[in-house]
C-alpha cells in the first residue's frame, strides 16, 4: 500500500508532462500539415549530372 503514496504522484506528473508537451507541440504548429511530408518522399529527386555523380 506504501507504494501507491509513491507511484501515484509519479503517474499523475508524468500524465500532466505529456499532456503539457502535447498542447505545446499543437500551439507551435507541430500538427498543421501531416500530407505534404509524406507525399515529398514520393515526389522524383532532379536528375544529377555525370559530373555531380564523379565528385
Amino acid at each position: 500500500m506504501d507504494v501507491l503514496f509513491i507511484l501515484l504522484p509519479i503517474a499523475l506528473g508524468f500524465v500532466l508532462a505529456a499532456v503539457f508537451v502535447f498542447a505545446w507541440a499543437v500551439r507551435d504548429g507541430q500538427f498543421d500539415d501531416l500530407e505534404t511530408p509524406a507525399l515529398r518522399a514520393l515526389l522524383d529527386d532532379p536528375r544529377s549530372t555525370d559530373e555531380e555523380v564523379k565528385r
